[in-house]
């Protein structure tokens, strides 16, 4: 009989026999040339010395939008962000409560634009009267106003008059999800009588899109999640004792954008049980086989300054604070959903609310206020600050991030490397999007697939690399082809010292 001894050796020879993170050809993960951002461990073998994945925050900038028009108010929100060409559009829900349930004016949909995605402005567009004119940028009124999400739709195939679609909520007749389309993006008109989906609860922004890389349309809603995945789950919410039905996001998917297929949960692997209040999910634009989503976290029983003069109204239960987090998907169904927040409430006491931090459903690039810099990702935060001091004004305030720079493969000047899985590509050059200090480097070696370093490609044969670009072309002996190693499986090899690596991509053209 073997001892345990015995056993163990023989178990750790067997795996010593194949090498550290080997696989055979045929598992070689194909990326061809699309871009690949360091936001998972998807394509990553094995980590080594103090290299890691690190969530970073975006910048607070400035107020983006203010909502004091009278016809808005302190209760606007939802605001919805896309580029169409040259021109910015943004659509968001206009409201204003003197306490829960007692509106000054019905709801509204409003429509601003601006021409870089900073300096937003209202056209008169005459559509809606309010207060005797409609020297406004109303579009919309009544139930639809509250959860009306458009979007850009890409499907080449997309009829003219119906290049921006959207979702909506209405209650007749029968709730759920209904369709509206439009051809200019600002008069609206609804597509058929019936709800395209009616499992779910629907009351926040429910939104879909076009996905390129799959085509079809995907739509990712709201519903009320048991403990045992139970779709409409009721009773006392999940609070801080992580028991009850959350708040949590349906996904559905479509050829047509007219039948979907049923309803089923996303999912976070290795997280735990929360509450999310909106999803904001969608493609990446600079890699579009990745969904980005920026989820409102609601954490119950959890809030600091209770918003006057709304919450001194007993029937008005929001104890709660929200924020904002990041979570990724390579098939719009798992999720790698980040713990740690991605827009945390701040130091402003007001922001310590229920809806305090709400993320705005859109990501743009825009100029970099900084001169000398290049351009740089923009996403908006519905402050809710107004609830807390009986104020008017909602504010949108507009936050900004490098370009790929949600997560980096990082380590400190001591220095850390990863190797990848298998990969084969296409392309004949390597570039990356990185940052160094002065003192930090990055270096790559390309490996057969099974770890051996490939002439010419071994890590002495490329220079340490320092400074701070989106696209910087990575050199073996002074030369950047890589494309007689195309298509065929190899392991790329990143080591870092005091750096930030965000993406890389494998281009043509060098």
């Amino acid at each position: 009989m073997k001892t345990l001894a015995t056993v163990l050796t023989m178990l750790f020879a067997c795996s010593q026999a194949t090498g550290p993170g080997e696989s055979s050809a045929a598992d070689a993960i194909d990326i061809g040339s699309r871009r690949e951002l360091f936001v998972d461990t998807h394509l990553i073998d094995r980590f080594v010395g103090r290299a890691e994945l690190r969530l970073h925050r975006p910048t607070e900038r400035s107020d983006a939008f203010i909502c004091n028009k009278p016809w808005e108010g302190n209760v606007s929100g939802y605001p919805v962000f896309f580029q169409d060409g040259k021109t910015y559009r943004m659509y968001y829900r206009a409201g204003n409560w003197r306490a829960l349930g007692q509106q000054t004016h019905q709801d509204f949909t409003c429509y601003a634009e601006s021409r870089d995605g900073i300096h937003w402005t209202r056209p008169d567009l005459g559509l809606v009267e309010f207060n005797g004119s409609r020297k406004n940028n109303i579009i919309l009124t009544g139930d639809v106003s509250l959860t009306f999400v458009p979007f850009l739709d890409t499907n080449p195939a997309c009829k003219p008059d119906q290049r921006f679609k959207a979702l909506a909520v209405l209650d007749k007749p029968t709730r759920g999800l209904y369709a509206f389309a439009s051809g200019d993006a600002i008069r609206w008109r609804q597509l058929g009588s019936q709800p395209l989906i009616t499992k779910g609860k629907f009351d926040s922004q429910n939104l879909a899109f076009w996905d390129s890389v799959r085509g079809r349309y995907v739509a990712f809603f709201r519903e009320m999640r048991g403990p045992n995945d139970e779709f409409g789950a009721k009773g006392p919410q999940l609070g801080l004792d992580d028991k009850g039905p959350a708040r949590d996001v349906l996904t559905s998917t479509s050829a047509d954008f007219r039948h979907w297929t049923q309803p089923r949960w996303i999912d976070y692997p290795d997280s735990p049980r929360m509450q999310i209040y909106v999803n904001q999910i969608r493609p990446y634009y600079r890699a579009p086989h990745l969904f980005v989503g920026f989820p409102c976290r609601f954490m119950a029983g959890r809030e600091i300054e209770k918003g006057l003069p709304i919450t001194k109204h007993p029937s008005y239960k929001f104890g709660s604070i929200t924020e904002t987090l990041f979570m990724t998907s390579r098939d719009g169904v798992n999720f790698r959903r980040w713990g740690e927040a991605f827009v945390r409430p701040g130091p402003r006491r007001t922001r310590w609310i229920y809806a305090g931090t709400m993320p705005g459903y859109g990501l743009l690039e825009t100029r970099s206020e900084t001169a000398d810099t290049p351009n740089e990702l923009s996403l908006y935060v519905d402050d809710g600050g107004s609830w807390s001091s009986g104020g008017k004004a909602k504010r949108f305030r507009r936050y900004s991030l490098r370009i790929d720079g949600f997560v980096s493969l990082q380590a400190p000047l001591s220095g850390g490397e990863i190797v990848t899985r298998p990969i084969t590509f296409r392309g004949d050059a390597l570039t990356m999007n990185f940052s160094t200090s002065a003192a930090g480097s990055v270096r790559v070696e390309i490996q057969d697939s099974t770890g051996k370093p490939i002439d010419g490609f071994r890590l002495e044969d490329c220079p340490e690399i320092f400074g701070d670009s989106l696209n910087r072309t990575i050199r073996w002996q002074g030369q950047p082809a890589v494309s007689q190693l195309a298509d065929r499986p190899v392991r790329l090899r990143f080591v870092i010292k005091d750096a930030d690596l965000y993406s890389f991509q494998f281009t043509n053209g060098h």
